[in-house]
C-alpha cells in the first residue's frame, strides 16, 4: 500500500461494526473510514446504491449495513431479503465493476445448528428462519458476482456500541435481581471492536496480494465457546469487578423461552482458515468481554 490512506467505505452507520471500524481506523494511518447509510445510503433503494458507492472514491468496500432483527425478519423476510441478499449483490457488482475488494458481513445464522462440533466454511448452509435465509442470499449473490470478495462469518456480536446482548444484559441488572437466560444454545462471543482489526488486517492483505488464496469465505469470532447463560455470568463477573450492575443467572433451555425465530444450538464457528491464510485470529471472548466492560464503566463515570 502507498503512503497515503486507502479509502475504505463501509455500509451503514450505526451498527456496532460500522462504528468499531470507525473508531480503530481512526488509531491508524493504512484507512480513511467513511461510512455511508441513510438517507443517503438506503440499501432499500436499490437503484441508487451504486451511484452513492461510485461518488464516494472507495479503494475497498466494507458490506455492513444489514437487517439484523432475527425475530421480525419471520414475518418481514421480503424486506430482509432485499437488504441482506440484493443489496448485497448490487454492493458486490458495483465493486466488481470499480475493480476493488469486498468484505462483506455474515452470519452464523446460515447453519441450522444441528452438526456438533464447530462449523467450518465448507459447511453446507441450512438456515433455520428468514434472517439465516437472507444473509445465505447475500453470500450466494457475493461470491456469484465478484471474485474479489471475502465473507466473513461472525456469531454473537457485542460491543459498548448500542443495543446488544452485554449491554441488554447490564441494563436489566438495573432493575432485576435474578434473570433467565437460555443454556443449551452454544456459540461464540465475539466484540465488534476486534471483528474491526481484524477486517483492517484482512483489507491491507486483500489490497496488497493478488493471492486467490487470500479470497473467498472465512470465519471470525472469538477465541472459545459458551452458552448463552455462560456468556451472561462472565458478563455479571466482570461487571462486579468494575462496579457495574450485576444479577443472579438461572439457567433455562430454550424451550422456556420461545422466539418467532429459532435459533441454532450450535452457533461454533471454526476460524482456522482465517489465522492459516490471513493471519488473523480474535481475542479470547472473555478477555475481550470484559475489556468492554472495563471501558463502559469508565465512561459511566466520567
Amino acid at each position: 500500500m502507498s503512503c497515503l490512506p486507502k479509502r475504505m467505505i463501509v455500509t451503514g452507520t450505526n451498527g456496532q461494526v460500522v462504528r468499531s471500524l470507525l473508531e480503530r481506523g481512526a488509531l491508524g494511518n493504512e484507512f480513511e473510514v467513511v461510512a455511508l447509510g441513510r438517507p443517503y445510503f438506503d440499501l432499500s433503494a436499490s437503484d441508487s446504491i451504486e451511484m452513492t458507492l461510485r461518488a464516494a472514491n472507495p479503494d475497498v468496500i466494507v458490506s455492513a449495513a444489514a437487517f439484523t432483527n432475527v425475530d421480525l425478519a419471520e414475518s418481514n423476510e421480503e424486506t430482509a431479503t432485499l437488504v441482506n441478499g440484493i443489496a448485497a449483490g448490487l454492493i458486490a457488482k458495483t465493486a466488481k465493476s470499480l475493480d476493488i475488494p469486498i468484505i462483506h458481513i455474515s452470519t452464523d445464522y446460515v447453519f441450522d445448528g444441528h452438526k456438533s462440533s464447530p462449523y467450518v466454511e465448507t459447511d453446507l448452509a441450512s438456515p433455520l428462519g428468514a434472517y439465516g435465509r437472507s444473509k445465505h442470499a447475500g453470500e450466494t449473490a457475493v461470491s456469484r458476482l465478484t471474485s474479489n470478495h471475502v465473507i466473513l462469518r461472525t456469531a454473537w456480536v457485542y460491543s459498548p456500541y448500542g443495543r446488544n446482548f452485554l449491554t441488554t444484559m447490564l441494563k436489566l441488572a438495573q432493575t432485576r435481581d435474578c434473570l433467565n437466560v437460555v443454556d443449551d444454545q452454544m456459540g461464540n462471543p465475539t466484540s465488534a471492536l476486534d471483528i474491526a482489526d481484524g477486517v483492517l488486517r484482512v483489507a491491507v492483505n486483500l489490497l496488497n496480494r493478488d493471492d486467490p488464496e487470500l479470497r473467498g469465505i472465512f470465519h471470525m469470532t472469538g477465541l472459545g465457546d459458551v452458552s448463552w447463560a455462560g456468556f451472561a455470568a462472565e458478563i455479571f463477573a466482570a461487571a462486579e469487578r468494575w462496579g457495574l450492575p450485576s444479577a443472579t443467572i438461572v439457567r433455562i433451555p430454550s424451550t422456556q423461552y420461545p422466539t418467532p425465530a429459532q435459533r441454532p444450538a450450535n452457533s461454533r464457528l471454526n476460524c482456522e482458515k482465517l489465522h492459516l491464510v490471513h493471519g488473523v485470529r480474535l481475542p479470547d471472548w472473555k478477555q475481550s468481554t470484559e475489556t468492554v466492560i472495563k471501558r463502559l464503566a469508565r465512561e459511566e463515570r466520567t
